[in-house]
């Protein structure tokens, strides 16, 4: 083998360990962007949802469908309102 040849397969080997290292596949498949608002009206949520942290994403994400296909909103789940929500799913309340 040439000395061009050797060169070049320790070049591959090289940067196959370099990108082993690195993950393929990112996290952060998050359904929400940024933390979500505060509040929302008691009386435009038609159904809440809460996705808990999991391989995808690392957050706790509390989403609000509303009624009358104004779309969905993500609630801060440090607000107020998102804390009693998920007190309220999870039975605590």
């Amino acid at each position: 083998m040439s000395i061009k040849g050797l060169a070049v397969v320790l070049t591959v080997l090289i940067c196959a360990a370099i990108i082993q290292g690195f993950p393929m596949l990112q996290r952060g498949r998050c359904l929400c962007i940024g933390p979500g608002v505060k509040a929302v009206r008691v009386a435009d949520i038609a159904k809440a949802s809460i996705m808990y942290p999991s391989y995808n994403c690392d957050n706790l994400e509390v989403i609000i469908t509303l009624k009358r296909n104004k779309g969905q909103r993500c609630l801060n789940p440090r607000s107020k309102q998102a804390s009693l929500i998920i007190k309220f799913k999870e039975g605590i309340f």
